[in-house]
């Protein structure tokens, strides 16, 4: 299936976005012949900065297959940003409503028409302390099954030293370089052709996961933390340890409580 055409909108926010990036950003950029240059297909990116998607759409703009994102519903109702996203054909995800599935299904029709879809797999900013992949969601890996279609991993990294997570200003100098790798297709053929059971979808996401953290050990030079960070897992262990420091508390309340009444008694020290 050919590739679509970039279209007005497009081309209208690159000539917005792209001028401040290259002023703000250098680029080291490699990979970008693992980019199919036909036919429908998904990336597979890290996310570890607000304003990585705008550094890495313009890495995939260069190489002439614009990502479409899966985003905020919120954000397309929102004046002249609204009719960008509209425009460009990023594809809003509706939460906690009856549309959720629409993203899923949308993103499928895209992949079928010959586009890329850009998944930020782990749903959020990375809460990795050292700024490592966390565990990822299954979606990329159900429309990957779905529609049989190529998943690139791309690993990013530079973004977030210019704008780190959940900061308020920038860090404008020295100037920072913004490295993508983009590799091979993940290999997904033993999954194919069996019920697609949330353990069949998670083991899927934990292979793409795991090819995405390996652009970036390359990337960074260095090796990743052998479990990825869950943050479910994380919530799970903080409930726990809050329990337990309250528990603690409380035995210490009832024992601070015990002493006066033992001295009065002349039973205390």
């Amino acid at each position: 299936m050919p590739r679509r055409r970039i279209g007005f909108w497009y081309r209208f926010a690159a000539v917005l976005c792209k001028p401040p990036l290259v002023v703000l950003l250098k680029r080291d950029w490699r990979g970008m012949e693992n980019i199919p240059a036909e036919g429908g297909f998904i990336t597979a990116v890290n996310h570890n900065s607000h304003i990585d998607p705008f550094a890495y759409a313009h890495f995939q703009y260069n190489t002439g297959r614009v990502p479409r994102f899966l985003a905020k519903s919120a954000l397309f109702n929102k004046g002249f940003i609204g009719a960008a996203m509209r425009g460009t054909g990023q594809i809003p995800v509706y939460r906690e409503s009856t549309d959720a599935l629409s993203a899923f299904r949308a993103a499928i029709d895209a992949v079928e028409r010959g586009e890329c879809v850009a998944f930020y797999p782990e749903g959020t900013l990375t809460r990795d302390p050292a700024g490592w992949p966390m565990t990822g969601k299954t979606g990329a890996a159900r429309v990957a099954l779905q529609t049989k279609c190529p998943v690139i991993p791309v690993a990013q990294w530079g973004a977030n030293e210019l704008l780190p997570p959940y900061a308020k200003k920038p860090s404008l100098l020295p100037r920072k370089t913004h490295r993508v790798l983009a590799g091979p297709p993940v290999d997904l053929d033993r999954f194919y052709g069996r019920e697609m059971t949330p353990e069949l979808l998670k083991e899927a996401t934990e292979v793409i996961m795991a090819a995405v953290t390996r652009q970036l050990e390359q990337i960074r030079g260095e090796k990743a933390p052998e479990t990825p960070y869950d943050p479910r897992r994380e919530r799970i262990e903080q409930r726990r340890r809050t329990h337990a420091q309250r528990r603690d508390e409380r035995t210490q309340e009832r024992t601070r409580g015990g002493r006066p009444a033992a001295r009065e008694e002349g039973l205390g020290t």
